[in-house]
């Protein structure tokens, strides 16, 4: 369901507004370079700053601008059980492929109330999930217990998104997961690491800029051409490194502003990257022949 590479989809802005006509474009270069999925309004997509109403829209928008050539992955997550239940209905309803759920930040549930969350949520909708764990932005982990324990109880709770820069995860996971559960790096520079270890693909933020050469050491990895995987991760390590210089996912629109994609705009309280980030950035993206 969930292998290859996912590209977790900036919300470009004009204006303060949503910009439909760069969305369709982005949507165009993932579908141009093969990507086997889209996750419009995830962490990267500015979510927290977006309305429910512009929420849905975008999922939408992705799901339009998709026309079924790559997966359309609705991150429809929230700290409020309701509030994401409510999204995840809309993205149902808008013939979204799956759904990403972040763990539920800022509250801090315990592990009991992060599976009722999860359980909650899967109860409600049909659609296949890929759960996203992220402590350094939620405080707080899935832990494995509690993933084993959804993977076991929920039918449609089918992958995981890992992104806490912890390899040894994926080989925890897989011991308490039924057969067929999968796991993916939410970290580009984690990708060849966690797929040694039997990860799937990636979900990520790099690939908005560059995907062709994302899904080329994502399927240099999949078929255990490490030698490949290898010499494309240290290529382009240092951009997935300074893809991070400040919060996502100011750096990456950045580059795409430099390249006319999109205008170099994010919603409060997240604003563009420094002078001094920016020219790092760009003498990285140029080492790297993307600039």
């Amino acid at each position: 369901m969930f292998e290859g590479t996912y590209t977790a989809l900036v919300t470009p802005f004009r204006h303060g507004q949503v910009d439909v006509k760069a969305f369709e474009a982005l949507i165009e270069r993932q579908v141009a370079a093969g990507i086997e999925g889209i996750v419009p309004v995830g962490t990267t997509g500015e979510s927290p700053t977006l309305n429910m109403q512009e929420h849905v829209r975008v999922i939408e928008l992705a799901v339009q601008f998709a026309r079924k050539r790559t997966k359309v992955v609705a991150g429809t997550g929230s700290n409020s059980t309701a509030e994401a239940i409510e999204l995840s209905t809309g993205a149902q309803q808008a013939k979204a492929d799956a759904l990403l759920l972040v763990a539920p930040y800022y509250n801090k549930p315990s592990p009991e109330g992060m599976y009722q969350h999860f359980r909650a949520i899967a109860q409600a909708v049909d659609l296949p999930i890929m759960l996203y764990s992220v402590p350094g932005r939620c405080g707080v982990e899935i832990t494995v217990e509690t993933v084993g324990r959804l993977a076991k109880d929920c039918p449609t709770i089918r992958a995981i998104k890992e992104a806490g820069g912890k390899p040894e995860r994926v080989d925890e996971i897989r011991k308490v997961v039924p057969a067929g559960f999968e796991i993916l790096s939410g970290d580009d520079g984690m990708t060849v690491e966690f797929m040694k270890r039997g990860a799937l693909g990636v979900v990520s933020v790099a690939s908005n800029l560059m995907p062709a050469e994302v899904k080329a050491l994502v399927d240099a990895a999949a078929r255990k051409d490490w030698k490949k995987a290898e010499e494309l991760h240290q290529k382009y390590a240092a951009v997935f490194r300074d893809l991070f210089i400040e919060s996502n996912p100011g750096p990456v629109k950045a580059a795409m502003a430099a390249k006319g994609w999109l205008a170099d705009e994010l919603r409060l309280p997240l604003v563009p990257i420094t002078e001094a980030s920016r020219e790092k950035l760009f003498r990285t993206l140029k080492e790297a022949g993307l600039a």
